[in-house]
C-alpha cells in the first residue's frame, strides 16, 4: 500500500500514520511538550540506559531516533551527543528537517556508541536500522536498544488506554526474544538483555496525569482520567519527593560482531 503523501489528510480520512516519521509529525509538539514541562520525569529511564552502554570521555553517542535531544544532558560529562531525529516537530531539541529516518547520517564506525531509546516499537520492520547502526558504530563499541517488550505491562496499556484515546492510535511493534535474533542477523553480539524496572517520577497525581495527557497525546480523556488509570494499570508508589509511575522498558546491550576470517 502507497504511503499517503499528507499525513494530516490522511488522518482526516481515517488512515492511521504508515511509519515513524508520519506518527511523529503529528505527535513530536504534543511529546516535545510534555517533557520540556516535566524535564526530569524520565530521568531514571535515560540513566539507566546510559549506564549499560560503557561510555568513557571523549566517546562519541548516537542517539537514535534522538526526540528532542532529552538524552543528551545525562551523558558523563566528556562524551559528545550525536543526535538524528527525523521529525523537526520535536521542536527545541530536534536533529531533524522531516527527513527520513535511514540512512543513518554517520560514517562507517563513525561512532563509539548508539543509544535507541523507546521510539523502534514504532517499527514494524526493525532490520534496516538494527544494520545500520552496525555499520555505524566501531568495533568493539556498543549498542544499547530500550524499550517496551512484548509482554509486558507497558505494552497493554500502551495498546489499550493510549490506543484508544490518543490522537493516532497506537498499536505497537514491541521487542522480545524474536529481537535479540533480529539484532543477531542484523551484525550484533548480544551482551546482556533484560526487562528493567523503574519509575517516571512526579510531585503529585496531577502533574503525572498531565505528562502522560501530553507525552501520549490523548484527545478523548482527561489529566485526571490518565492517572487514575495508570494507577490501576501500571501501579503508582510514593516517593520523598512525590510519586513514582511504574515503568519498565527491555534494555539489550550489544556490540559489532567481529567479521569472519
Amino acid at each position: 500500500m502507497a504511503k499517503p503523501k499528507n499525513t494530516q489528510l490522511a488522518m482526516d480520512a481515517g488512515a492511521a500514520p504508515a511509519n515513524y516519521e508520519e506518527l511523529f509529525q503529528l505527535r513530536g509538539a504534543p511529546y516535545d511538550g510534555a517533557m520540556t514541562r516535566f524535564p526530569e520525569a524520565r530521568r531514571e529511564e535515560f540513566l539507566n540506559t546510559i549506564a549499560r552502554a560503557g561510555l568513557v570521555p571523549g566517546a562519541l553517542v548516537a542517539d537514535v531516533p534522538a526526540g528532542g535531544g532529552y538524552l543528551a544532558k545525562y551523558l558523563p560529562q566528556g562524551c559528545t551527543w550525536l543526535g538524528h531525529e527525523p521529525c523537526a516537530s520535536f521542536g527545541h531539541g530536534a536533529t531533524g528537517q522531516d527527513v527520513d529516518l535511514l540512512p543513518l547520517p554517520w560514517a562507517d564506525a563513525g561512532v563509539d556508541a548508539a543509544l535507541s531509546i523507546a521510539g523502534v516499537h514504532h517499527l514494524d520492520d526493525k532490520m534496516p536500522l538494527f544494520t545500520e547502526l552496525a555499520r555505524v558504530v566501531r568495533p568493539g563499541g556498543r549498542l544499547v536498544l530500550a524499550d517496551v517488550h512484548e509482554a509486558s505491562a507497558v505494552s497493554r496499556f500502551l495498546d489499550g488506554w493510549v490506543d484508544r484515546h490518543n490522537s493516532t492510535g497506537h498499536v505497537g511493534s514491541y521487542l522480545g526474544d524474536h529481537t535479540l535474533d533480529e539484532l543477531r542477523r542484523g551484525g550484533w553480539e548480544i551482551l546482556s538483555a533484560e526487562r528493567v524496572p523503574f519509575h517516571w517520577r512526579f510531585a503529585n497525581l496531577d502533574d503525572l496525569g498531565e505528562f502522560a495527557h501530553r507525552l501520549f497525546d490523548l484527545r478523548t480523556s482527561t489529566p485526571e482520567e490518565t492517572a487514575r488509570t495508570v494507577a490501576a494499570e501500571l501501579g503508582v508508589d510514593p516517593q520523598p519527593d512525590g510519586v513514582g509511575m511504574r515503568w519498565e522498558l527491555f534494555m539489550v546491550a550489544a556490540t559489532p560482531m567481529e567479521p569472519r576470517r
